[in-house]
């Protein structure tokens, strides 16, 4: 089992993420765009480096979390990218939501340079990210994925190989498209019962036990009752996850109104200024538009 670990974005998950494998006792190295992001890490024992081809170099593992699908090509195929640097039998772990093309485009040229590539996007927020409890979706090979498997158990709980390079990336989508029209009722049911003057805390432990539980009413629905609308996922990410699904359905010869319905209302929320905000702060534009009787 190597011990470097190269590790690059240490955002609103990838910092925990991080470091949990930091705890895990092996010797990492971090790279983010914005250093500050990491200096919790490096105080920890993390080791600095200034680029993903410093935080490649050598290492036998090397996990990535960044933002679009823009970052993740720069991240491996910018002149200071993983793969310039990224030693021939080698891991590298993409664990950021982002194009299956682009995550089939960048398997193949790393297969040319002797690393292997997963696709391995994760489901469970900032909650999951700090808990350990992340679901983690991975596409490539699967020899490589053995290889890592012990390594997303470090992060993760609920962790499955779904088959060649865009594999992860796919049952992403699905998820995403899933939670997107999720969002929608969890929003409206919990302003319905405000606006019908019931305590929102009661009716969410009530059915979120029943059929209408699940994960968005249980954990979202709670930082709605109390105004919390910080980022464990970023509404401006999510816009970008919709965009993804419906471009790579369209490939498919495939409708989606569902999701595309929920897009305008996400979209909305981005020009309403809550790009920055969690998912849940969709909230407060249903809210706003109700008000305002739209």
């Amino acid at each position: 089992m190597s011990k470097a670990i190269g590790w690059i974005g240490t955002g609103v998950m990838g910092a925990s993420m991080a470091r949990h494998i930091l705890d895990a006792g092996y010797d990492l190295r971090v790279h983010n765009r914005t250093k500050v992001k990491a200096l919790a890490l490096i105080q920890q024992g993390a080791r600095w480096c200034e680029s993903p081809a410093d935080a490649a170099e050598g290492a036998d593992f090397v996990f990535s979390i960044v933002g679009f699908p823009k970052d993740v090509e720069e991240t491996f195929l910018g002149e200071r990218g993983i793969l310039a640097t990224a030693k021939n039998g080698s891991v590298v772990v993409d664990m950021t939501t982002s194009e299956p093309k682009l995550a089939e485009r960048i398997f193949a040229t790393a297969k040319k340079k002797g690393v292997s590539v997963l696709d391995a996007p994760v489901s469970g927020g900032d909650l999951g990210a700090r808990n350990a409890s992340l679901s983690i979706m991975v596409g490539g090979e699967e020899e490589a994925f053995r290889k890592t498997k012990s390594l997303l158990q470090v992060i993760g709980e609920n962790i499955s190989w779904f088959g060649p390079a865009g594999s992860g990336q796919r049952v992403k989508m699905s998820n995403q498209i899933l939670i997107a029209t999720t969002m929608i009722g969890t929003v409206e049911s919990i302003l319905y019962a405000v606006r019908s003057g019931l305590e929102p805390n009661t009716v969410i432990d009530l059915i979120g036990s029943g059929a209408a539980g699940c994960w968005s009413i249980n954990n979202l629905g709670r930082r709605i009752v109390k105004a919390d609308y910080d980022p464990g996922f970023f509404i401006k990410h999510f816009v970008k996850d919709m965009s993804i699904a419906l471009q790579d359905a369209e490939r498919l010869g495939l409708e989606l109104p569902g999701l595309a319905l929920a897009k305008k209302f996400y979209d909305y929320a981005v020009e309403s200024g809550h790009e920055n905000e969690g998912t849940q702060a969709l909230y407060k534009v249903f809210e706003s538009m109700s008000s305002a009787n739209i």
